[in-house]
């Protein structure tokens, strides 16, 4: 198997979108079906796949995409392999553009709604917000809550599956050990009493 780039559907995508290269071109270079690629420009395949720009990701450059554009029959090089790629985990939530401001409220609601056993700490801490935002949005004394519509916060891309899921048993965990430690209090109480009334 050729080295393909990464993500080469969505990679396909963009080329097919912003470049007058050949769909057998786009195909050999995505390690795709001529037909495959085909499809991605009539809207039959890939739909909802975002484009992902090769060039942003150093995968390939400007003059190799003309210099494929002018030659039909010459091949795209991969400047980058995937395995050079790294995805590092952001430690400090990066700048939110205007349009997406919403999102983080939304997101927030939607994880008060469907997510409650999550503690503020931890619901602020998955979609880059404040404990004090997360706190007004749970007791709806948020300046625009009548605004706010809950959403994924996974789909709006603010933070993976992976890590909703580990705050969920974290949470739940965390739980357990409260129930745990709440039943020996009545315990130790109960002794307690049963010894005052001997």
């Amino acid at each position: 198997m050729t080295d393909s780039p990464f993500m080469p559907k969505a990679t396909a995508v963009w080329l097919v979108e912003n470049t007058t290269l050949t769909f057998k071109q786009i195909a050999k270079f995505c390690n795709l079906h001529e037909l495959e690629v085909k499809g991605i420009a009539d809207g039959d395949v890939a739909k909802g796949i975002k484009a992902y720009n090769p060039i942003l990701a150093g995968q390939l450059s400007r003059d190799e995409i003309d210099e494929c554009s002018k030659n039909p029959e010459r091949n795209l090089k991969l400047t980058k392999k995937n395995e050079e790629i790294k995805i590092r985990d952001r430690k400090k939530p990066k700048y939110t553009p205007l349009s997406k401001r919403q999102d983080r409220p939304d997101a927030i609601l939607w994880l008060c709604k469907n997510a409650s056993v999550l503690t503020d700490g931890q619901i602020s801490k998955l979609v880059g917000s404040t404990k004090g935002t997360v706190s007004l949005i749970r007791k709806r004394n948020y300046w625009n809550f009548s605004n706010l519509k809950p959403r994924d916060p996974v789909i709006l891309s603010l933070c993976t599956q992976d890590n909703f899921q580990k705050a969920i048993e974290k949470a739940t965990r965390r739980l357990e050990r409260e129930k745990k430690a709440k039943i020996r209090e009545e315990k130790k109480l109960l002794k307690e009493k049963e010894n005052l009334s001997a």
